[in-house]
């Protein structure tokens, strides 16, 4: 049957959103009576739209978010540190066009990380490139492509993604080693955005960093073009009372 071949070409031809609707208006007879442009142009319409949950599936696997999170669900109560204004222009994401920072301060639990990952994921939702990783994690992976001679390579691959996601940075001080490491990721994103979470004021991030050079070098090259956030509030990490009735 004709109708059996050209579904059969569609999916030779890696076309399966074309395929699907192909099919479905097949076995619809509504659609029958709608012109050859209308639905021709309601398959193409499929196509585009699989294609593009395809890229952002793939683009959310790779960013490796820790938390599901998504900024409708923002939480803007009173006492959080939160315009919404602000937050409705970084939603935008043109900051990450232009190539800007944003750093995120706050006590443990106050929802900064989950806050990252909302912006990861409206990012990944714009068509951008995303990756999450835990600071102290990264600068381990440094240390050990330093050891297997893929450093060069590692720092080419966190170059590219449009929006890094440092989280919990400042934990420790870093080593020799670990400054040198960060500041090759950080200078090579110069035309990049980065989030930057941590539980320390970036007034004592020259301490935690611990080389004065070094140090200035790091911080010119973020805080200079960077958004900043303090959240407050109580710890977003509370248990929910269980309802007694």
């Amino acid at each position: 049957m004709l109708h059996q071949h050209t579904l059969t070409t569609l999916k030779a031809l890696k076309l399966p959103g074309m395929a699907a609707a192909f099919e479905e208006q097949h076995i619809q007879p509504v659609t029958q009576s709608l012109s050859f442009d209308d639905r021709f142009g309601l398959i193409v319409d499929r196509e585009v739209s699989h294609r593009d949950n395809q890229r952002l599936g793939r683009l959310l696997k790779g960013a490796r978010l820790k938390h599901n999170a998504c900024v409708e669900d923002i939480d803007y109560r009173s006492g959080r540190g939160l315009d919404k204004a602000v937050m409705a222009s970084l939603i935008g994401c043109e900051w990450i066009r232009q190539a800007q920072n944003l750093i995120l301060t706050g006590f443990t639990g106050c929802g900064k990380t989950w806050l990252a990952c909302a912006l990861g994921n409206q990012a990944c939702r714009q068509g951008m490139s995303v990756l999450y990783v835990r600071t102290s994690r990264l600068l381990e992976e440094m240390k050990l492509a330093h050891a297997d001679g893929s450093f060069r390579k590692r720092l080419m691959q966190m170059a590219k993604f449009d929006l890094l996601v440092l989280d919990d940075f400042g934990v420790a001080t870093l080593t020799q080693s670990e400054r040198q490491d960060l500041l090759e990721v950080i200078d090579d994103r110069t035309t990049k955005s980065t989030i930057i979470t941590s539980q320390i004021p970036v007034k004592a991030w020259h301490d935690v960093i611990g080389e004065p050079t070094l140090a200035d070098a790091i911080l010119d090259r973020i805080v200079h073009r960077a958004h900043a956030i303090k959240l407050t509030g109580e710890t977003m990490r509370k248990p929910k009372k269980l309802d007694p009735t």
